[in-house]
């Protein structure tokens, strides 16, 4: 039967990480970028967006630090526990709103770590995917040349990089569809890398939209300077 109403659109960002490549005294996603935390950057960006129904964003049980962002408390915006890896964050999430989303809703999950993601990239996501069954990501093609390396840092091969993407996020699913692929797989005990790696390993294959190359996730003490330095020309072109 067709839906009686459009499909929506929610968001989970999973920020129960605790950011340890960064060796900072907090979560990454609480590390200052300007006068705002990077967490709060990624909410202000997709809180913009106008067909957005909410935001789920599931949290560490031992986190201190959300409670000083006002932008939390968003009507928009719900705060959850996250869970072990990633893929339970993200599960979590897709379970809070099994009262709320339809099985054909859309649901984008994006790194809390990535706040230069733009709206406008975020709605050639949707725009391009629009028809689709199963969902998609943003991903961009690999530019640089790929080594194989073995033990000994010794260099095996040289990697042909022409079907090569470098994912990203959001990448955006099927409510139902994503909830199923998650739990199969976490059942299984598979290696779920991203959303797009459960939905992968239950036989089907996303789409890829080409997104932008200053869509960063913040990982390591230099991205702090790239990505306020994205933000300000971001900006700046508003």
């Amino acid at each position: 039967m067709p839906l009686l109403t459009p499909p929506r659109y929610w968001f989970v960002i999973p920020a129960a990480g605790i950011g340890s490549r960064m060796g900072a005294d907090k979560p990454k996603q609480y590390l200052m970028l300007g006068n705002k935390t990077i967490l709060e950057h990624t909410l202000t960006r997709i809180l913009s967006l106008p067909s957005l129904a909410g935001i789920v964003v599931p949290l560490n049980s031992q986190d201190t630090f959300w409670t000083s962002l006002t932008i939390l408390q968003h009507p928009l915006v719900h705060t959850i526990h996250g869970g072990a890896q990633r893929a339970d964050s993200v599960l979590n999430g897709l379970n809070y709103l099994a009262d709320k989303a339809h099985n054909q809703d859309w649901v984008l999950v994006h790194d809390a770590a990535r706040p230069c993601v733009t709206i406008e990239n975020i709605q050639k996501l949707c725009d391009g995917v629009a028809g689709d069954e199963v969902g998609g990501i943003l991903a961009v093609p690999v530019s640089d040349t790929l080594k194989q390396v073995a033990s000994a840092n010794k260099i095996q091969t040289t990697v042909d990089r022409s079907t090569l993407w470098q994912a990203q996020t959001p990448q955006l699913f099927r409510y139902k569809l994503l909830c199923d692929c998650l739990v199969q797989t976490l059942e299984r005990n598979e290696s779920i890398t991203d959303e797009s790696s459960a939905v992968e390993l239950c036989g089907y294959q996303p789409k890829v939209i080409e997104g932008r190359t200053d869509n960063i996730k913040v990982t390591r003490p230099d991205d702090l300077l790239m990505a306020a330095f994205i933000l300000q020309q971001q900006e700046r072109q508003l």
